[in-house]
Parts: C-alpha cells; structure tokens; sequence
C-alpha cells in the first residue's frame, strides 16, 4: 500500500512539472519613467536672460530626453523552414564452422536434454543481427506584424543612444490584447515625424499576446503539455 502511495506520488509531481513547463517567461517591467521635475534656478536680477524659460527656435521635434514620446512603426515579418532526414541501417552476421579432428567433425551429446542421443550436437555457431533506423522532420514558420506603438524614451545611453520602452493594452469583448516593446534607438534614425521602424531598434524585444477567454481557449491544457515535455517518458 505504501509503495503504491509513493508511486501515485511520484506521478502527481511529474503531471505537475510538466503543467509547468510551457509556462511563458516573466515579461520585464514597461511602465513609463516619467522625467524628475525640472529645478528653475532663481532670476538673475538686472538680466533679460533668465535660465530655465528659455525657447528653443530652430530644434526639431525628436525625442532625445527623457519621458519624451516617440512612435515605432512596428514592420516584422519573418520566414524560417527547416528539414532534416536521417536513415541509419546496420546488418551483422558472424558463424564459426565446426571443428574437425582426424578428418571428421566432433559430435556431443548435450546434457538434459531427452534427444540429444546420437551425438547430435557440435561446436558449429551462426549469429545474424539487423538494425535499421529512419526519421525525417519538416518544420516551417512564418510571422507578421504591422502596425504602431507610442513608447517613452527612458534612459540617456552615456553614447547618446536612447532605450525606449513602452506597451498598449487593447480590450476586446471578452479578453485583453497587449502589445509590448523596448529597445535601444540612435537619435540619427528617428524621422523628423518623430517616428522609427521597428527594424532599426536594437536589443529589441516585442512581445504580442493576449490574455481572457479567447486566449484560454486556444492554449493547450496542462496535461497534453506533460505529454510533450522533455519529462515525459513517451
């Protein structure tokens, strides 16, 4: 009785890490930074300069601070296929004659057995093995996305570069759909719309899901996950 417990156990605990396995990683933390606030040093008395109210006239409108906005025009799109085939065959086949002495091949009679009477048995040995294996495997997969996201510049880079990040959250009836997005962008390659192709972020990370019913329904369950974890044992 115990070791049927113990074996129930053990099942249980690997249903469990199984359930577990396809679990999507934690995403990083994309909620905006907003810029600390702006310290106006006191008026210089006798100036018509006065720090901290000054206009620019001939700069544009990228972002290049901190909590400035900018707009990436999301353009993935990527293709990949893959095929491997492998066949594997192996024949073995060894015999040993029997010997002879004085022209003539020893005989033996073979203990416990009922007709071994005769001297039926020698020395002769034959071994045949055969072994084959084959497999192939096509994959495929092909990815779109179109459309744009507002991200905020959080970070300066000490080079100049930026690392903007941000998210857009969409809710559809009965689910929630989310877009997510950082990456590094060099100041160069933003348009004078203020706006940047999604190809030219570096260290980019994109994340499209969904969470609520919709996206419940077509997820996989738990225990058709187990079955094609490294765990499983078919």
């Amino acid at each position: 009785m115990n070791n049927l417990i113990y074996r129930l156990f053990l099942l249980m605990l690997f249903l469990a890490l199984g359930a577990c396995v396809a679990n999507p990683p934690k995403v990083a933390d994309y909620r905006p930074v907003y810029p600390k606030e702006k310290q106006v040093p006191p008026p210089v008395a006798g100036s018509l300069y006065q720090a901290g109210h000054e206009l620019v006239l001939f700069e544009d409108v990228k972002a290049r601070r901190v909590g400035d906005i900018l707009t990436v025009l999301l353009s993935e799109r990527t293709n990949a296929s893959k095929q491997t085939s492998t066949a594997i065959s192996r024949t073995n086949d060894s015999s040993l004659t029997n010997p002879t002495l004085l022209g003539a091949g020893l005989r033996f009679d073979t203990p416990g057995l009922p007709n071994a009477k005769g001297r039926s048995s020698n020395l002769g040995t034959n071994m045949a093995s055969s072994t084959e294996f084959e497999g192939t495997g096509d994959s495929s997969q092909s990815n779109s996305l179109t459309g744009s996201i507002s991200v905020m510049v959080v970070e300066v880079l000490p080079h100049g570069n930026l690392m903007v990040k941000g998210e857009k959250w969409l809710t559809l009836n009965q689910g929630d759909e989310y877009i997510q997005i950082a990456g590094i962008v060099r100041v160069v390659d933003i348009s004078p719309y203020n706006t940047i192709n999604s190809s030219q972020l570096a260290d980019a990370r994109i994340t499209y899901a969904g969470k609520g019913a919709v996206n419940d329904s077509n997820a996989m369950g738990w225990l058709a996950r187990f079955f094609i974890s490294v765990i499983s044992p078919f």
